[in-house]
């Protein structure tokens, strides 16, 4: 007998096969699948999906023998790795020196071998696939390129699992990076609350008690101070509500009308413009998110009212029920959205760059919120528009149990 040699890149190669961390893994039946039928059609009794560690072959499959590991010195796959030709192919192991006092050959009755190396994408032999007879035979010229055509499918499946295993591992860290962040926020949020709120109340105390003392500029300054902690804390309310839309989302579906949610909405409005708002036509019983949809519809009907330059506003607010969804249409007489801003109006911070009907700039984080939320309870949001015209805003959320 003689044992294999190792490859000159060795270190390079074993690197490669503890990549795909497959070594020691359970059964899988893709690859059990696969090592049927290849003994099927070869006709054989035995075939496996190897993998050549440092010092054994580990069988990743093994169709027709118990064990599925073999020391790497008395392996035929050892030699196999070794060899530049499409298949190596032992016809009649008792008559080759390499293999006449094997192991495999005295004590299991291994015959007839046939591997083809399983080759990854840089160049390395990670391992066979191969057939045992415990007789000689031939392959005919069919199943010698059914063998290869198999051993391809089987690197196919490796490199699958390793795509897979770095997407798991990249998923993995955005979720806890994006819980840090979520953390990161709602700490920040809640700590920056209190001192803008405390800047609203001193700037008025400061006008109520040194108002007299102060000329039209430094009133401007002061209601600059207030307006900008203003806008402030609506940044980061958004973010807040941003970041807590999972949270939100995960709250249990109850029963409630349409039309008591639409109304309700309206109320916490407040109001204070000519508009009018035309309700659906019919009261629907849901069962849903009551608070996940009450945000979403407040945003929505909130920027239609914001982001309008029409002396008389009107909103035309659209809800049925459908194949177990909600559909709801919010259409508006408003500004409008640029054509250049519409693809992108869902992305986080990303707005209009129109100015509101008060004169500010939103942050955009208020549709990236209605996006999180809507696509959490399993629905879909789409919008159209025609700048200085009006927007057209279609959601669908699932019927909840």
């Amino acid at each position: 007998m003689i044992a294999p040699k190792f490859p000159i890149d060795e270190a390079q190669r074993l690197a490669a096969v503890r990549s795909y961390h497959l070594l020691d893994t359970l059964p899988e039946k893709d690859f059990d699948n696969i090592t049927a039928l290849t003994a099927n059609i070869c006709d054989v009794p035995i075939s496996l999906v190897t993998l050549l560690d440092a010092d054994r072959n580990f069988l990743k499959s093994h169709y027709g023998i118990p064990f599925n590991e073999s020391p790497r010195d008395i392996s035929f796959c050892g030699h196999a790795i070794l060899e530049e030709s499409n298949i190596f192919i032992i016809e009649d192991a008792r008559k080759d020196d390499r293999f006449k006092d094997n192991p495999l050959v005295t004590d299991m009755n291994a015959i007839f071998y046939a591997g083809v190396r399983l080759v990854n994408s840089d160049g390395y032999p990670l391992g066979t696939l191969c057939v045992f007879d415990t007789k000689p035979r031939v392959l005919t010229k069919s199943q010698k390129k059914a063998l290869t055509a198999m051993a391809y499918q089987v690197v196919n499946l490796f490199e699958a699992r390793k795509r897979n295993r770095a997407l798991l591992s990249v998923q993995k860290e955005l979720r806890e990076r994006n819980e840090e962040l979520k953390n990161f926020a709602g700490v920040v949020s809640h700590d920056m609350k209190m001192p803008l709120a405390n800047m609203i109340i001193t700037s008025d105390m400061l006008r109520t008690k040194y108002g007299q003392h102060l000329d039209e500029q430094g009133k401007e300054y002061l209601d600059y101070i207030k307006q900008s902690s203003f806008t402030l804390s609506e940044y980061v309310t958004g973010l807040l509500e941003h970041y807590e839309t999972d949270k939100t989302a995960s709250l249990r579906s109850e029963p409630f009308d349409s039309q008591d949610l639409l109304e309700e909405i309206i109320e916490l409005l407040n109001i204070n413009v000519d508009c009018e708002i035309n309700l659906p036509d019919e009261n629907i019983e849901m069962q849903a998110n009551k608070v996940a949809l009450e945000q979403i519809l407040l945003n929505l009907i909130g920027n239609s009212l914001k982001y309008n330059d029409k002396k008389k506003i009107k909103i035309d607010i659209g809800c049925e029920e459908k194949d177990g969804f909600y559909f709801f249409t919010i259409t508006d007489n408003g500004m409008g959205i640029p054509k250049d801003r519409i693809d992108h109006i869902f992305d986080l911070f990303v707005t209009t760059g129109n100015l509101d009907r008060n004169g500010k700039k939103g942050n955009g984080i208020g549709l990236s919120t209605v996006k999180k939320l809507v696509n959490r309870l399993d629905g879909e949001i789409e919008v159209s528009s025609t700048l200085g015209e009006g927007t057209t805003f279609k959601f669908c959320v699932k019927k909840l149990d």
